[in-house]
């Protein structure tokens, strides 16, 4: 007897608009320190799951506005790491200082998102993007996907992806 086929549904979002242009800078090999630069990310979310009443995955519409609204609050800021053992943040004045040993730089705070990971890494940032759009999910009810991809590209065939099972 034939085995019967299994399937299984996913979504996929990724728009022009899904972007956003940040300076970073990260640590590596425990006692480098790059030099400030920037990307012009893009960010891509894949959904797995079983259909809903509406033989949906995910409403792809709300999954692209949940993504935008991430994208947006980085585009155009410096991106910090709360939880790096190397790179000390301080709130001076208007201010936020980062040091790394002997070097330190000063941004002023509004234009900066303080990330709450360890380095400011594609990998890292695609899973801070994957986290709060768990959160956004629940906070509208949806079931818990299979699993959420999310992929974050630095710059053209340069990307990190995170694959979460919750």
């Amino acid at each position: 007897m034939p085995a019967v086929p299994v399937s299984r549904f996913k979504v996929r979002v990724t728009k022009d608009y899904l972007v956003f242009s940040s300076g970073h800078f990260i640590t590596f090999d425990g006692d480098h320190c790059e030099r400030i630069h920037g990307h012009n990310y893009r960010a891509a979310v894949e959904v797995d799951g079983d259909l809903d009443a509406n033989a949906y995955v995910v409403d792809f519409i709300a999954l692209r506005d949940m993504t935008r609204v991430i994208t947006d609050e980085l585009d155009h800021r410096m991106l910090l790491p709360a939880k790096s053992p190397l790179i000390a943040l301080e709130v001076v004045g208007p201010n936020t200082v980062a040091r790394y040993r002997d070097r330190y730089w000063s941004f002023p705070s509004d234009e900066c998102v303080v990330l709450p990971i360890a380095n400011t890494t594609a990998e890292l940032i695609a899973e801070y993007i994957a986290g709060r759009l768990l959160e956004a999910m629940k906070a509208r009810g949806w079931p818990s996907p299979r699993t959420l991809r999310v992929e974050v590209e630095e710059c053209f065939g340069q990307s990190a992806e995170i694959e979460l099972t919750p």
